[in-house]
């Protein structure tokens, strides 16, 4: 999860809260106005016909009670968890982390999730209770990029399909989860002129039997085969068609009309020129690893494996 979390979120919400406790603190100064001396002179605010707002002072006892939960927030803030990467006093943290760990022995004892590490992941997959185990699972750690029925989105795989970037065997499944995997397409940058681009696009396209220019395409098959051959092979099918020794590059498929992030002229060329390699300026293109996230990371991987194993053969 080192992808998602780092010491920029803890400043980020260190910030926001500092700056709403700050900002009630100046709502409440710029609304204290001093007892007048006389009679209470009218600011001008008329509602209704005759509620009229005057310059009179905010009550005492209002006062106090606002500063009060001021005060209050600054003190749970310091005593809880709540402050950015502040993790509380340590009386408090020993003691939540207890609780934590007392809470979690009691689930694994209730839901036993290692039992299921003895049966084989196909086993597994037809195994109703597992598997409502495995989904409850997919909705609280993938449904976020997967989606809840694991039909994915733009630049998230469906898993609910038969189309594999990496591979689809069970074991296989269980290592992507394990650990992680990351885009690995080279951006061509300048290496290809936007002449070039466009052709190979529009070949591209055409492997597909999607609507593309046909002088380019053409054009595109000779850049294709100088370029890109290496990797989704010289009919454009992936590197899985290539064997199992290609299948961890995670090459495309450029023939299924199946597509991962867009099939438009302009996304296929954003793709061949910044690439999806997860690297600075590219297009992100990366699963975290889930092995060290996890609690009992083993049985949890193993069921979720299964799991998605199953959505495939539904």
């Amino acid at each position: 999860m080192a992808d998602f979390i780092g010491d920029f979120w803890g400043l980020y919400v260190a910030g926001i809260v500092a700056f709403g406790l700050l900002l009630c603190l100046v709502l409440l100064l710029a609304n204290r106005t001093v007892q007048q001396s006389g009679a209470p002179q009218l600011k001008g605010h008329v509602w209704d016909e005759n509620l009229r707002e005057y310059n009179n002072p905010l009550p005492l006892w209002w006062l106090v009670l606002f500063l009060g939960t001021i005060f209050f927030s600054i003190a749970y803030l310091v005593i809880y968890p709540g402050f950015g990467t502040w993790k509380s006093t340590p009386e408090t943290d020993n003691g939540l982390r207890s609780e934590y760990a007392r809470e979690m022995d009691s689930a694994k004892s209730v839901y036993n999730l290692g039992k299921h590490l003895g049966v084989s992941l196909e086993a597994l997959a037809t195994d109703d209770a597992a598997m409502k185990t495995g989904q409850r699972l997919f909705l609280t750690y993938c449904s976020q990029c997967h989606g809840s029925q694991g039909k994915g989105s733009k630049g998230y795989p469906n898993l609910a399909d038969n189309d594999w970037l990496f591979g689809g065997s069970p074991e296989t499944i269980k290592a992507s989860i394990t650990d992680g995997r990351a885009g690995v397409m080279t951006p061509f940058g300048t290496a290809l002129s936007d002449e070039q681009k466009k052709d190979v696009a529009n070949y591209v396209r055409s492997l597909s039997g999607l609507s593309a220019d046909g002088d380019r395409a053409t054009r595109g098959k000779d850049v294709f085969a100088a370029n890109c051959t290496v990797c989704h092979g010289p009919d454009g099918k992936g590197a899985l068609s290539m064997g199992e020794a290609f299948g961890a590059l995670g090459a495309p498929n450029l023939t299924d009309n199946v597509w991962l992030h867009d099939n438009t002229e302009e996304a296929i060329i954003e793709g061949i020129t910044k690439g999806r390699n997860a690297g600075p300026g590219s297009l992100e293109s990366r699963m975290p690893a889930w092995k060290d996230f996890l609690s009992d990371s083993e049985a949890k991987i193993h069921i979720l494996a299964a799991y998605v194993y199953s959505l495939s053969k539904k």
